[in-house]
């Protein structure tokens, strides 16, 4: 299945779409800045930039690493990884310390943040559906730990990538309300239809949705998550609202560099997504958009708390 994954978006990406001209079949790889990485393995990860266009990468910890080991190859690789520092509950150091809201969790996240290195907190799954190889997470938004760590965001000025699944989308709508001035990008986007991430985008202004694993071809926990049709061609409602809102959306691979099968896949799906793009919408998207979160771009105004 994942060969034939990897074959559909090889097509497509030798085909031209409706954006773009003929030409673009031998066209290079689109640059983007990949919103959503666990850093498992170095070399892999700099392998696929460079292959499929990534100039930048958010790099978190994943299975094999720690917040320490993704800091280290961020500080080798500067400019290129930009390190998130996560105390998020699947880890099984840190799931205690959030079902006692034990604030020496959020004591050690400060002590993180306080050097200026990590560029934003994450991924936190707050609330995370069971898969292979991950128990199920299901704290509340709501809950101390989470708005904690909303409020060191807020004391260090960084942007929170949080997964948060639909069971709990009216209490994340009520902490980017109370939290008005922190960015907050949505992993997958809570794996949300259409018309709730529009209802969610239109409601908060802080809240950016992030699309990896939106964009493969199969999504192995749930068919309807992904938001192709076909396996190859996105939606053209979904191709709507995003080019209706490009500011608010960003692209990432979600690699965790398991094979280098399975990350081609992920990393050839933003090149296929971003093809289908209008033109005017892809640069926010694919690179705009995150680099302004992290700082790396020019901000814009911030809105009142």
């Amino acid at each position: 299945m994942r060969l034939l994954a990897v074959s559909l978006l090889a097509a497509l990406l030798a085909s031209p779409t409706r954006s773009e001209p003929p030409e673009a079949a031998t066209a290079p790889p689109i640059p983007f800045a990949d919103a959503h990485v666990h850093l498992n393995d170095v070399e892999m990860q700099l392998q696929l930039m460079e292959r499929w266009g990534a100039t930048q990468a958010v790099v978190f910890w994943g299975g094999r690493s720690s917040n320490a080991s993704v800091l280290e190859a961020a500080r080798r690789h500067p400019g290129r990884l930009i390190p998130f520092a996560s105390i998020s509950p699947e880890r099984t150091a840190y799931r205690p310390a959030w079902a006692q809201d034990d604030p020496a969790l959020l004591a050690q996240l400060d002590a993180l943040l306080e050097s200026g290195e990590y560029k934003g907190i994450g991924e936190i799954s707050a609330a995370h559906f069971p898969s292979a190889g991950f128990a199920e997470t299901d704290f509340s938004p709501l809950g101390a730990t989470m708005t904690g760590i909303m409020d060191l965001a807020r004391k260090h000025r960084v942007p929170v990538m949080v997964h948060v699944e639909l069971t709990r989308m009216n209490e994340l709508g009520t902490l980017l309300e109370r939290f008005r001035d922190v960015d907050v990008i949505w992993a997958h986007g809570g794996y949300t239809p259409l018309f709730l991430a529009r209802r969610m985008l239109e409601r908060h202004p802080n809240l950016y949705y992030e699309l990896s694993a939106r964009t493969w071809p199969r999504h192995p926990r749930s068919p309807d998550y992904t938001i192709l049709g076909d396996g190859a061609q996105v939606w053209s409602e979904w191709l709507r609202l995003i080019e209706q809102m490009p500011e608010r959306f960003l692209v990432g691979t979600d690699a965790s560099h398991r094979s280098a099968e399975s990350e081609a896949m992920k990393f050839a799906s933003v090149q296929a997504f971003l093809r289908q793009l209008a033109p005017s919408a892809r640069e926010p998207v694919a690179r705009g958009n995150l680099l302004r979160l992290v700082g790396l771009s020019p901000r814009r105004p911030a809105s009142t708390p």
